[in-house]
C-alpha cells in the first residue's frame, strides 16, 4: 500500500506536470512584471520521493547552504509548500528584483522581504491553479523564510520523517542573462497524497469522460 500511494503512474504525473505548468506560467508572467525582464520558467517535472532524498536533490553540486521560502497550506489535501534555491542564487534572484544599482549591503538587507514576495507569487501561483483546476479550494499561511542544508529544510530526523513523502516539482529559473535554479515542494503525509492522487484521477477521468470517442 506504501509503495502505491508513493507512486506516481505515468498518466498521473503527466497530469499533475501538466496542471503545475499552468501555475509556473502564471507565476512567470508576475514575476516578469516584479524583474521587467523576460523570465522563463521550465515544465516542471514530478516526482514523489522521501524526505531524505529530496533533501539530497536540493543539494545539487554539493550547494548545502540553502535558503527556502515556505508556506503553509489546507484544504482537501495539506501539508507544507517550499520554494528552494541554493543561497548564492537566492541573492541573485533578489538583484534581478531590486535591480544592478543597488549594494550587495542593500540586496542582502531587503533579502528577506523579496525572497517572500517571490516565494507567495509562486507557491500560490502553483497551488492555487492546482486547487482551482480540480476544482477545490486551497487555503494557505503567510510566507517564511527558513535556511538550512537539505536535511534541515524537509526535517529529515524529525518525528515524523518516516511517514512523510514530497511531491517534488523541479523547475528552471530564467531570466535574461542571470541563471537561477529553484524547486518546489510540497510536504504532505500518505493520507494527503492519497487524497491528491485520487482527487488528480478523478480529473483524469472526468477529462476522458469528455473525450469525442466517449461522447460518440
Amino acid at each position: 500500500m506504501t509503495a502505491d500511494i508513493g507512486e506516481l503512474t505515468h498518466t498521473e504525473q503527466d497530469a499533475l506536470a501538466e496542471i503545475a505548468n499552468m501555475g509556473v506560467s502564471r507565476a512567470a508572467s508576475s514575476l516578469r512584471q516584479m524583474v521587467g525582464e523576460q523570465v522563463l520558467l521550465s515544465v516542471p517535472s514530478v516526482r514523489i520521493v522521501t524526505r531524505a532524498a529530496a533533501a539530497k536533490l536540493v543539494e545539487r553540486d554539493n550547494a548545502k547552504k540553502l535558503v527556502a521560502v515556505q508556506q503553509s497550506f489546507e484544504g482537501p489535501f495539506a501539508g507544507r509548500a517550499l520554494l528552494i534555491f541554493p543561497e548564492a542564487q537566492s541573492l541573485e534572484l533578489v538583484r534581478s528584483i531590486l535591480g544592478d544599482e543597488h549594494t550587495l549591503e542593500d540586496v542582502i538587507d531587503l533579502e528577506h522581504e523579496a525572497l517572500a514576495e517571490t516565494g507567495n507569487i509562486i507557491l500560490n501561483g502553483c497551488l492555487a491553479t492546482i486547487a482551482n483546476v480540480l476544482h477545490r479550494t486551497m487555503r494557505m499561511s503567510l510566507p517564511s523564510i527558513v535556511r538550512g542544508d537539505g536535511a534541515a529544510l524537509f526535517d529529515v530526523d524529525g518525528p515524523a520523517s518516516g511517514a512523510q513523502f514530497v511531491l517534488f516539482l523541479y523547475i528552471d529559473f530564467n531570466i535574461k542573462t542571470r541563471d537561477v535554479h529553484g524547486f518546489i515542494a510540497l510536504l504532505m503525509d500518505l493520507p494527503s497524497i492519497a487524497t491528491l492522487k485520487a482527487i488528480v484521477n478523478d480529473f483524469i477521468h472526468a477529462i476522458e469522460d469528455q473525450s469525442p470517442r466517449h461522447a460518440e
